[in-house]
């Protein structure tokens, strides 16, 4: 089985890698920092790869981007050749190797410790050039402007934009997590190209969109979240929420009937609520043109009447929650739903469109 050595674990990156490999069951060396000389060449006796993710990016003194980039990079290289080994070594660079900042020289000259280390040993050296990785872990005010501004907004707190128009390319830590892990399993294939996918976006657009995260509670709109850059910020934002901010509380409207709570509202696909029936109740009792609904009974029985407004044809169907059987509402049927149990009745329902007072597209019609 393939054994890796790993530095930096304790950083952003390296949990989220850490976590994946021990997933994946792939056995791991953890070297931190202050390994040198013999105890490092101990460490990666065993090493068929090399993870390099240690690094210095956010020093107190403009030296350290020396010492921590480019001279833990050097020690490690040493050691590997001290120890005759040719282990493919996947490094955690910068989009900014390619500028002269001190901070960009520093990681281009551990890009090149390792390139010659490579050329000496025949070992697959891999650079991996990243742009702004976000998720996870990640720490405000050090990893990101994605960190910063999740953390921030998440708690109500002031963030600070100069320029809302200045861009950004971003990566997902778990895209970079998965790229590592294609190179571990095949440590000859070119990672040239192998970064992707990643976001282009402004850094006001960023904070546009975390802010309707933070407000989707009182909004209950939720964005088109499952895929892209969307559900990357989606999921970094919860992240950064305070375990005593996991829950919240919605708007509920109770009467005689029963209880009408809506949970979430999306843009383009339709809104998602419950309500309760009390024993005997009949809910509805109207008709839509375009709208359509779904019921699904989650506890008690009931029965959905239906009448065509047009034909007076007539269709019943009676539900049990163990039933696990979707009632689909019709155009042009009006449709009513009584509680035929002797407990309280609980619905789920989906209906196609947000509500709009000014076009309901809902008429009154009793289903005789």
């Amino acid at each position: 089985m393939t054994r890796i050595a790993l530095t930096g674990a304790s950083g952003f990156i390296g949990k989220n890698v850490r976590f994946r490999l021990d997933e994946l069951k792939i056995p791991v060396v953890v070297i931190g920092h202050d390994l040198r000389g013999t105890t490092l060449e101990q460490a990666l006796t065993g090493a068929d790869v090399v993870v390099h993710l240690a690094g210095v990016n956010r020093p107190k003194e403009e030296e350290e981007f020396a010492a921590g980039n480019a001279g833990m990079t050097q020690a490690m290289a040493g050691a590997l050749r001290s120890l005759g080994k040719a282990a493919p070594v996947i490094y955690a660079s910068s989009t900014q190797a390619g500028n002269d900042t001190p901070y960009g020289l520093s990681k281009r000259a551990a890009e090149d410790i390792l390139v010659d280390y490579g050329r000496r040993s025949g070992a697959p050296i891999h650079a991996l050039r990243l742009p702004n990785v976000f998720g996870k872990w990640s720490r405000p005010n050090y990893n990101s402007v994605v960190a910063t501004f999740c953390h921030n907004i998440a708690r109500d707190l002031p963030i600070a934009i100069s320029d809302p128009s200045a861009p950004l390319e971003l990566i997902y830590v778990d895209d970079v997590v998965e790229i590592i892990v294609a190179l571990i399993a095949q440590p000859a294939r070119r990672s040239d190209d192998m970064l992707r996918p990643t976001y282009s976006t402004t850094v006001g657009a960023l904070a546009e969109q975390i802010k309707a995260f933070r407000d989707s509670r009182r909004s209950l709109l939720v964005g088109p979240v499952g895929t892209g850059l969307a559900r990357a910020l989606h999921a970094t934002y919860l992240s950064f929420l305070d375990a005593t901010h996991f829950a919240y509380d919605l708007p509920k409207h109770t009467d005689p009937r029963g209880t009408f709570v809506e949970m979430l509202r999306t843009p383009q696909s339709g809104q998602v609520s419950f309500f309760t029936a009390n024993p005997g109740i009949t809910r509805g009792g109207h008709y839509h043109h375009s709208k359509t609904e779904k019921f699904l009974v989650v506890s008690g029985q009931a029965l959905f009447r239906f009448r065509n407004i047009v034909t007076g044809e007539y269709a019943e169907i009676q539900v049990r929650a163990e039933d696990t059987k979707v009632v689909e509402t019709v155009p042009g049927w009006s449709h009513d739903v009584t509680n035929t149990g002797g407990d309280t009745l609980i619905c789920m329902l989906w209906a196609n469109e947000l509500f709009d007072p000014e076009r309901p597209d809902t008429f009154s019609a009793k289903v005789p």
